[in-house]
């Protein structure tokens, strides 16, 4: 999935690193992915760790979550995926407001798409209402909806707005492909909780924050993938059709530093990696200042390429050098 500040790329810098200050193994120790997005540093440490604790305050991410750090024993689901790729089209919540053929005249998916992800959408709900599906399979099949839908999307790069014109992507049929997970012994856990309220409620030994950098709301660039999840009713406001959603102080630029102290203050693990980068609202300086109150500080950086959307059918575009501070503390 295309999104905004993954961490795919560094992946393998953030794990050394956290070994390498941890320095045992982490065959014993509880790893929290506390801002855990699409995963994908709870997945690198899944098969390390005893246990991961997985959050995030977007439902598209905790069913990302749920399937691919809540899952951990094997399910076999192809006949269920195979089934949502044989369905007849439904003109549903989807078709009629985000679809050109819709009474909106949005335009985030193909019309045939739309029906598409509305009769596969409706279909896992019932499944999981009669009692067909349990739990396990109800995030999964979710979760491959989400990625596959993604995949066939009218945007550039989020769905803070939509392309004009159908692209070739956005023209392919929909084919809903299974999300995929690590099989392990432990037991995990995923939350879909404000995380400075969730911070008090558990404990580990190596806390990992990837917070927001910037004034950019998930809730509203991917909004799409939030109504896709909840299917819900709403009225969508505005062209792009956008939901209510929660604004996280961490895209406030006066609310910031505060919001991280106090989470930094309220940490119940021996080991903080803060992920953050030179572009973000807080400084540096600022980042240090706050750890230091708390323990021991050190900083281990590195220089990646991120890559910039344009407004055309291209999703990533103009590489940008860039460089990743990655804040340590030992309380």
């Amino acid at each position: 999935m295309n999104y905004i500040g993954s961490k795919y790329k560094l992946s393998n810098f953030i794990k050394t690193s956290v070994q390498d200050t941890v320095g045992d193994t982490l065959k014993n120790k509880v790893f929290c992915d506390l801002f855990a997005g699409t995963g994908i540093i709870g997945r690198s440490f899944k098969t390390s760790v005893k246990q991961v604790i997985a959050n995030d305050l977007e439902y598209y991410s905790y069913v990302l979550n749920r399937n691919y750090i809540g899952n951990h024993r094997i399910i076999e689901a192809s006949d269920y995926i195979a089934k949502l790729n044989q369905l007849e089209g439904k003109k549903g919540f989807v078709y009629k407001n985000y679809c050109n053929g819709g009474a909106s005249e949005r335009q985030y998916f193909s019309n045939d798409n739309g029906r598409k992800i509305d009769a596969a959408r409706m279909q896992i709900e019932n499944w999981k209402v009669s009692g067909e599906i349990d739990d396990n399979i109800y995030y999964l099949l979710l979760a491959s909806l989400l990625e596959s839908a993604d995949k066939v999307a009218n945007t550039a790069a989020v769905y803070a707005a939509y392309l004009k014109k159908l692209k070739k992507t956005a023209e392919k049929q929909l084919d809903v492909v299974s999300a995929s997970f690590e099989i392990t012994d432990g037991n995990h856990k995923v939350f879909n909780k404000d995380s400075n309220a969730l911070i008090k409620e558990i404990e580990g030994d190596i806390l990992y924050l990837d917070p927001p950098y910037n004034a950019r709301q998930y809730g509203a660039n991917y909004h799409m993938l939030n109504t896709i999840a909840k299917y819900d009713t709403f009225v969508p406001a505005g062209k792009t059709g956008l939901r209510p959603y929660e604004r996280s102080n961490y895209c406030k630029k006066g609310e910031v530093a505060l919001v991280f102290e106090e989470l930094v203050k309220n940490a119940n693990f021996k080991y903080i990696f803060l992920s953050y980068n030179n572009e973000g609202l807080m400084k540096e300086e600022e980042i240090r200042q706050i750890m230091e109150r708390y323990g021991r500080y050190d900083l281990v950086t590195t220089a990646y390429q991120r890559f910039k959307a344009d407004k055309t059918e291209n999703r990533n575009h103009k590489a940008i050098a860039t460089t990743e501070y990655l804040h340590i503390l030992e309380k």
